[in-house]
């Protein structure tokens, strides 16, 4: 038996504290990381429809141009010899610990801060299936002159309590010049708890999916299209203050939560916004903007900061009919623990170690890197926090399940990718045992920036990424997407045939991004759910329409409704086909549902891309096809 660790309570004023202060690292000399050469041909397809758009919301705007040594990881010591017959026991872990060489620290006074900062980048501009790890934290205080170009696996990340805590005279930057100003491509990277001033009075920020912009000020105009307005196709903002306009140009879709916006200029097929101030009027399907006044239920993700010389972790509390950020009056909301309640995990840790952190009652925190693990993460106490930095990445060697939850209150996982090991694992995230029932709409569960990959980086397999039994389940901002291109893909080599299947009752998805799977993408049979915005692409790479036949059902739609459901609701959900290898597949619709007054849709949307397979329905048997080359939108404003 593993003795319990003592638990201090959670105080609700994070400045107090009498824990002794963790070590921070200042900059190490990266080590290289892999590089992946971008494959080519990706959702490339906008057609005329996009570019149209994204020029006249250039036309809109005037003056637009057309452009010391790291400490070792803890592990259990060493055990005593015991006596024959008897079992040894751990000798239990230690919380906190030095955070590693992969995250680096800064304060005003760091010297070199910019040269650093390009270093990174270097390194992880096109390590699109790289192994390079970063997290860039800012002490608070102010910096001038710094343009922090943010790259694959990289988060930058203010260490206050509030973003106007870090101030950043500057810019942090993501374009699109690696991949010929294509920005379809750059996953995986995020900005949070920043108070930006951009140099030239606009931040560009053109993401694509598992990019998040969190926690954010910016002192201007935010720009989420390339220089040169080439492809795009995010994105998420949540709990942002964005002082100036939106300028989203080529953006195919985007999501926005609970925050302000000094305006939004253009969409072309999806932009959804829920609890947004300075939001636009709902419109959809022209302009195709979709708007709810406040977001039903949200928290916050954790994250990281500094009291005095110690690391703490914050932890926002629940809000229903959000609207606005969390921080407009100072300190946000919530509770704090410190450092030294969470297993600090390194590289070379194995699951089993993890496993031991838990059953004594530590949080996990994964420090940059990739861990393999031969055993699930079981997480069974309440209110137990994992948070990766750095897009730390997950990898199941032997078919296990990478991350099991147990049906207990308010488990917060952030921050963290899952990538499919080559033996398929039945599942890859599994948040409550089959057969959950317990009430936690008083502290749920909260799934937020978990990203869920299978292939691209080597071959993966998995049959299910993503299954939600426990109800209240909040599913805040995920991209679970089956590789379209990299290494280890095909029909075949990286089969997964199910993206996220939700059973639990009264789970609520806030920007949902599945791509890519075999057969369905969503399955939703749990009651009273609700999905604000979706995104979504069928597989490319079906060889025929056999491949993708479900019963007398042409093709498996993106996102399927139990039969025995009788209540659900969904806002701004977009489905997109590019059957490139078979051009002539036809699906029936993008989306199934029963028939039912209480299963309810607002602006749905189908696009075939450059007429590679066509939809013949949106919604059952409702809305009109996608014929012809031309990328338009077939659209149903409400169903039934």
């Amino acid at each position: 038996m593993v003795p319990d660790s003592p638990h201090p309570s959670e105080s609700s004023h994070p400045s107090e504290s009498s824990h002794p202060s963790e070590s921070s690292h200042l900059f190490d000399s990266p080590h290289p990381s892999g590089r992946s050469r971008a494959a080519l041909g990706r959702r490339a397809v906008l057609g005329a429809a996009t570019g149209a758009a994204a020029a006249a919301a250039v036309a809109l705007t005037p003056g637009t141009s057309a452009a010391a040594a790291p400490a070792r990881a803890s592990s259990p010591a060493p055990a005593r010899a015991a006596a024959p017959g008897t079992r040894r026991r751990p000798r239990p872990l230690a919380g906190g610990g030095d955070l590693g060489p992969n995250v680096l620290v800064f304060d005003p006074a760091t010297p070199n801060i910019q040269a650093k900062l390009d270093e990174v980048f270097r390194q992880q501009e096109s390590a699109q299936f790289g192994t390079g790890r970063w997290a860039l934290l800012f002490k608070p205080g102010t910096y001038r002159g710094l343009n922090a170009q943010i790259g694959f696996y990289t988060s930058i990340a203010g260490l206050g309590l509030s973003p106007d805590d870090t101030t950043l005279h500057g810019d942090v930057t993501v374009d699109a010049g690696w991949f010929n100003g294509n920005a379809t491509q750059n996953f995986w990277r995020s900005a949070e708890n920043l108070a930006l001033y951009p140099a030239n009075g606009t931040n560009r920020w053109a993401v694509a999916q598992a990019a998040p912009f969190r926690r954010m000020h910016v002192h201007g105009g935010l720009d989420l299209a390339p220089s040169g307005y080439g492809w795009a196709s995010g994105g998420y903002i949540a709990d942002s203050r964005i002082d100036g306009q939106v300028g989203p140009y080529s953006q195919q879709q985007w999501y926005t939560r609970d925050s302000a916006i000094g305006g939004w200029l253009n969409g072309v097929w999806n932009m959804v916004f829920s609890g947004v101030e300075g939001a636009p009027a709902q419109s959809f399907p022209n302009p195709p903007y979709t708007t709810l006044g406040t977001t039903p239920v949200s928290r916050e993700k954790p994250f990281l900061y500094v009291n005095g010389s110690e690391f703490r972790v914050f932890l926002p509390e629940k809000r229903t009919n959000a609207r606005g950020v969390t921080w407009g009056s100072g300190t946000p909301r919530g509770t704090s623990l410190p450092l030294t309640q969470f297993y600090v995990v390194r590289p070379g840790v194995s699951a089993a170690t993890l496993n031991q952190a838990l059953a004594q009652g530590l949080h996990l925190l994964l420090t940059p890197g990739i861990y393999h693990l031969d055993q699930p993460i079981r997480i069974d106490r309440p209110n137990t926090v994992v948070l990766g930095l750095g897009y730390a990445t997950l990898v199941p060697d032997n078919g296990v399940t990478a991350v099991q939850v147990a049906d207990v209150d308010g488990v917060r996982l952030a921050g963290f990718l899952v990538d499919a090991g080559p033996v398929n694992s039945a599942t890859l995230l599994e948040i409550g045992p089959p057969g959950a029932a317990k009430d936690h709409s008083a502290n749920p569960t909260t799934v937020q920036d978990v990203f869920v990959r299978i292939g691209g980086a080597g071959a993966g397999r998995a049959t299910t990424s993503m299954v939600i039994n426990s109800r209240h389940t909040l599913v805040d901002h995920t991209w679970v997407w089956r590789a379209d291109h990299g290494t280890g893909v095909g029909w075949e080599t990286n089969r997964a045939d199910y993206g996220i299947v939700v059973n639990g009752d009264d789970v609520l998805a806030t920007g949902l991004f599945v791509e890519h799977f075999n057969k369905y993408d969503v399955q939703w049979y749990g009651q009273r759910g609700r999905t604000i915005f979706f995104q979504n692409e069928k597989a490319y790479d079906a060889p025929d329409q056999a491949a993708v036949q479900d019963g007398p059902v042409r093709g498996y739609a993106a996102y399927k409704v139990g039969d025995n459901v009788t209540s659900h609701e969904g806002w701004g959900l977009g489905s997109y086909c590019y059957y490139n290898v078979a051009p002539t597949i036809v699906q029936d619709h993008g989306f199934a549902a029963p028939v039912r007054p209480g299963v309810r849709f607002h602006d749905l949307l189908v696009v075939s891309l450059g007429g590679n397979g066509q939809y013949a329905h949106v919604i059952n048997d409702t809305g009109a096809p996608t014929s012809g080359t031309s990328t338009t939108p077939s659209t149903v404003v409400s169903y039934p």
